[in-house]
């Protein structure tokens, strides 16, 4: 049942179980006990984090990983109760993937290489979720990890979350989202739909590319200037607004895309696990007939981060509850 509810809506959990085991349940009684299954496991995780406060620290793996990143992004669910000026009830869950890797040797034909990742999700702001992140790189031999990176867009609780915790050696911003800004940049300088502005951007993109990170930020400048300071009256998506957007993020990132180092060392430069990872929570709980309490979502984050996780977590907690041990 647990299983079920991780992987999808709980009227289709209702019916692929009634199917296998010849009940009638329905949707709501499937929600109201994998709800409770998974404030289970919250609860567990949340005593962790007191453990931990405690001086109690996770046990670490037996061979710690030569490369660990720590990939961070935001997802979107749609909540019972409205918030805010506006009354939206759409709020961030915030979502970690953590991937073991093998380093590459520096050259294209020998990228970094994946290993096991494994989840952690959940509805709180960014300090409760930066203790659940300490945790679980801690889980995944963080204090012994020879390098530890830090991979996520420009988002602007990432860098203060991993300076909070002291999570990596070294943050990276995702070079595909910084790519996009300069595609973004790009038609703000030029016009939207005009053929230079894709020319622009690409030649920003190698600059980006290649290191040469002043050279680029020069080039967004000497454009901003042309169309002049944002006025008061220029909404998010006017170019002058764009321009001076996307000048303070490659500043503010600057010493975050030495992308020609990174790729020497051997290093990933895009969150593309962090990415998915994401889709993957919306994937069962972001929808727009899906309206949730936050601690029923909670729930269903922590079993699905469960679910999700690669290193066999899932069928080690289901084999060591107390209903599943054998009598003598």
């Amino acid at each position: 049942m647990a299983r079920e509810a991780a992987l999808q809506t709980f009227d289709q959990a209702a019916r692929a179980l009634n199917e296998d085991w010849g009940t009638q349940l329905d949707g709501k009684q499937i929600q109201r006990w994998s709800e409770a299954m998974g404030d289970t496991v919250r609860r567990t995780r949340d005593a962790e984090v007191t453990d931990y406060e405690q001086g109690c620290r996770p046990e670490p793996p037996a061979n710690p990983p030569a490369l660990l990143v720590i990939g961070m992004d935001g997802g979107r669910v749609q909540t019972r109760e409205k918030q805010g000026e506006k009354g939206s009830r759409w709020r961030e869950d915030k979502v970690c993937s953590m991937t073991s890797y093998l380093p590459g040797d520096g050259t294209p034909e020998h990228p970094a290489k994946p290993l096991v990742t494994t989840y952690v999700a959940t509805m709180g702001d960014a300090e409760a979720f930066g203790k659940l992140v300490r945790i679980e790189a801690e889980r995944r031999g963080s204090r012994h990890a020879s390098t530890i990176l830090v991979m996520g867009d420009g988002g602007n609780w990432i860098d203060p979350l991993n300076k909070r915790e002291r999570l990596g050696d070294q943050r990276i911003v995702d070079y595909y989202h910084a790519s996009e800004h300069l595609y973004e940049a790009g038609r703000a300088a030029m016009g939207r739909d005009a053929p230079e502005a894709s020319a622009l951007a690409a030649a920003w993109e190698d600059h980006l590319w290649n290191g040469r990170r002043d050279e680029m930020i020069a080039g967004l400048k000497e454009h901003a200037e042309r169309l002049g300071p944002p006025q008061e009256s220029d909404g998010p998506d006017h170019p002058r607004r764009v321009l001076a957007n996307n000048i303070g993020y490659f500043q503010t990132h600057r010493h975050h895309m030495d992308y020609p180092t990174y790729r020497a060392k051997g290093w990933p430069i895009g969150s593309g696990v962090a990415e998915s990872g994401v889709k993957l929570f919306n994937k069962r709980v972001k929808g727009t007939e899906q309206f949730w309490s936050v601690p029923g979502v909670e729930s269903i984050l922590c079993l699905r981060a469960m679910w999700l996780s690669q290193d066999q977590r899932w069928e080690h907690y289901w084999q060591t509850r107390p209903a599943y041990h054998r009598a003598a």
